[in-house]
Formats: structure tokens, C-alpha cells, sequence
């Protein structure tokens, strides 16, 4: 592994203190995302629909980066990443203390958020900026296989701890408390990560440039479609299936596994057969993972359709991956280093400018039409997120 690490990375970067942070923070969110769901409908009695409204606050982080990050312009990704970390600390540490009323966990859930989107684009960033010439697919592989390390150790202590006591609110407070000390030694870890990227005039402002046009668009589809799974897709185990902390905990870890074997995999797929290529091909497993998602109880008995959509909620986590493809493209039609983490920053910005309501617009959707309705959705986006791609033109620096 180590050689194979070296062949990657630039030996001069900072990717094993990069790493450590990012393994370390993934065992946090493991912890958290592993009781989140359960926490949200046992606990705080939060329907479908009111769980469409904790995401809108959710990722609206996420469509306030590009404005937070004109306002950081000054600070290099380095820096970025580690006041990501101390938004997670704060609203970890509120989310084991406060009271278990809607409107202060969505609160915690924002902060918390909050730190977790400003990493989001720096993680990227950071990979490819660590990468050798022509190996950012691979860099991003392996960077998502390390967080999943991390998130699947975090998965597997939930198991192991509702395997042998009962769930209760006491219990969930104690995980989130532990999750939050884990992301204070995270950022402990990732003040390892020294260097700073040269201040840049695209850094203080929006960064919308003509060749990207097709770029920002993918990220509108890719972020209304895997918002749909993201959302709902283990909130319909939970509340449709009857699904306990447990068995969502062991579903994420077995997608986790899958993740981190198969990211540098994919990675590598993206280098070698392009990222047009990828970013098209994954559609026809979507469209049988989301009719499964949304019918299966109409065609098989319930015990079945549980189990043959844990399976495709698997599969939509591994087809998630192509969308590393999204930023290879970015890395080569861009121009630096800064425009690329520019670029990739507003793109999760225009990501979540759909996301957001698609999060409300979904809760609604589930109430009044049903969660077929719901996944026939995500199918459509998904078929108009590869039909886009295909349009793409490839080949270094070219405008697409």
C-alpha cells in the first residue's frame, strides 16, 4: 500500500498528515451517521416529511460555501479545511447536550454541516493538489477509500454497541459526545497539515467561467439525484421497513466496505477509460436500483423488498463514486491549481442550489404521491445527469 501511496502522491506533500485527519474524522461521522436517522425518528419523532426539512438546513451549508469561501479568499485550503473541523467540534458537542426539540438538533445538524461542507471542497482540492501528473483520479480514490476506513470503524462500534444495549436517548447523546471528542482529535491531527496555496484573485469572487458551463450543470443533476438516496433512501428503511439503528449501522458499513475497496478501483477506471465514460455508464444501474428502491414491496412480500433494497441502496452508494469523474474533468480543462479548487468549490455550491429543494420538495413528494413517485424521480435526474455528460468534449484543456 505504501508503495502504491508514493506512486500517487508527490512525496513533498502533507497527504499521510492529510490522511490521518480525514480517516480520524470519518470515524466521527461514522458514529454520528450510523444513529442520526434513528435518532431523528425515535427520539425526535421527525416524519418524512420533517426530515425533508432538516435537509433543506442541512445542505444549506453548502449553497452558503461559495459566499463563506469569498470571505476566506485570504486563507489557503489548508487553513479552510481546519476551521471545517472546529464547526463539526461545536456542533457535535451541542448535538450531545441539547434538548431533543426540532428545532435546536436541526440547528446542531447546520453547524455541524456547515464545517463538514467547508472540508468537502477542500478535500478534493487537497487530493488532486497532492497528486502526481495524471493521477488525480487515482488520489481521489484513495483519499475516499481513507475516509471510508475510518467511516466503516465507525459503523462497525455502533453495531457492536446496540448489539448489546437498548436504544434510548441517553445512549444517543453518549455516541454523539464521543463522535464530537473523535473530531477534536481530528483537528488535533490536521494541524500536521502545513503549507499554504498562493492567495488568488479567484478566490474572492464567484467563480463562473464560460468552459465550466457543462461542469456546473452536472452538478446540478449529480446533487438532485444522489440527494434523493442521501435523504431518504435509509429514512424509508426506518420508517417503511421498521428498520432499527442496528441494521442501518450494518448497512452503511457493508457500504463502506464496498466503497473503500472499489474507490481507488474506480479511481483508476476514471485515468485510464476518461471521465466521459464514467460519468455516462452508471445510469443503467441507477434506473434499476431506483425501480427496486420504489417497488419492491409491490412485488415481493415486505421482508424481501427490505432486503432487496438494502442491496440497491449498496449499489447506489458504489455508482456514487463516479462522481470523482466530475472533478478529473474540472482538473483537465482548468488552467492552475487555484482555479481548479475555485471552480470545484462554486460547483458545490451550485450543487446544493438544487439539493436543498429537492430535500423539501422530496418530504412532499413522500407524503402526498408516495415513495414510488419518489425514486422514479431520482431515475429521470440520473438519465438527464448522463445524457448531459455525454455531450462533454474531451481531451486536455479543451473548452467544453
Amino acid at each position: 500500500m505504501k508503495k502504491r501511496l508514493e506512486a500517487v502522491f508527490r512525496p513533498e506533500s502533507k497527504y499521510r498528515a492529510f490522511f490521518l485527519s480525514v480517516i480520524t474524522f470519518g470515524l466521527a461521522y461514522g458514529l454520528y451517521k450510523g444513529i442520526l436517522d434513528n435518532y431523528l425518528a425515535e427520539v425526535v419523532s421527525m416524519s418524512g416529511y420533517d426530515k425533508g426539512v432538516s435537509e433543506f438546513f442541512r445542505e444549506m451549508p453548502g449553497l452558503l460555501l461559495v459566499f463563506i469561501l469569498a470571505v476566506l479568499y485570504m486563507f489557503s485550503a489548508e487553513r479552510i479545511f481546519k476551521i471545517g473541523a472546529l464547526f463539526m467540534l461545536v456542533g457535535m458537542a451541542a448535538q450531545s447536550v441539547v434538548p431533543a426539540s426540532r428545532v435546536m438538533v436541526i440547528l446542531c445538524i447546520f453547524i455541524y454541516s456547515l464545517g463538514e461542507h467547508m472540508q468537502l471542497g477542500m478535500r478534493h482540492t487537497l487530493s488532486l493538489q497532492y497528486a502526481r501528473e495524471g493521477r488525480g483520479g487515482e488520489a481521489l480514490g484513495y483519499q475516499n477509500s481513507v475516509q471510508q476506513i475510518g467511516t466503516l470503524a465507525g459503523f462497525l462500534v455502533i453495531i457492536a454497541v446496540f448489539s448489546f444495549v437498548k436504544a434510548t436517548p441517553e445512549i444517543y447523546r453518549i455516541v454523539f459526545a464521543v463522535s464530537a471528542a473523535i473530531i477534536g482529535l481530528g483537528f488535533i491531527s490536521s494541524l500536521r497539515i502545513t503549507g499554504s496555496s498562493a492567495q488568488d484573485k479567484n478566490k474572492r469572487r464567484f467563480y463562473f467561467k464560460k468552459k465550466y458551463t457543462k461542469y456546473y450543470m452536472l452538478e446540478v443533476f449529480y446533487g438532485a439525484r444522489k440527494q434523493v438516496f442521501f435523504t431518504f433512501g435509509p429514512y424509508v428503511l426506518v420508517l417503511f421497513y421498521g428498520a432499527n439503528a442496528m441494521m442501518i449501522s450494518i448497512l452503511f458499513a457493508v457500504s463502506a466496505i464496498c466503497s473503500f475497496l472499489l474507490s481507488p478501483l474506480i479511481g483508476k477506471l476514471i485515468d485510464r477509460i476518461g471521465y466521459k465514460t464514467v460519468m455516462i455508464s452508471d445510469t443503467l444501474i441507477l434506473v434499476i436500483v431506483c425501480f427496486f428502491y420504489g417497488f419492491a414491496h409491490h412485488i415481493f412480500p415486505m421482508n424481501v423488498a427490505f432486503i432487496i433494497c438494502c442491496v440497491n441502496y449498496i449499489l447506489d452508494s458504489i455508482i456514487s463514486l463516479a462522481s470523482m469523474a466530475s472533478n478529473v474533468y474540472v482538473q483537465d480543462i482548468s488552467d492552475t491549481p487555484d482555479e481548479v479548487r475555485a471552480t470545484i468549490s462554486t460547483g458545490v455550491s451550485v450543487n446544493h442550489m438544487i439539493t436543498i429543494f429537492i430535500a423539501l420538495f422530496g418530504g412532499w413528494i413522500w407524503k402526498t404521491l408516495g415513495i414510488e413517485t419518489l425514486f422514479v424521480l431520482s431515475a429521470v435526474l440520473g438519465l438527464c445527469n448522463s445524457a448531459y455528460a455525454a455531450t462533454i468534449k474531451t481531451g486536455k484543456k479543451q473548452s467544453a
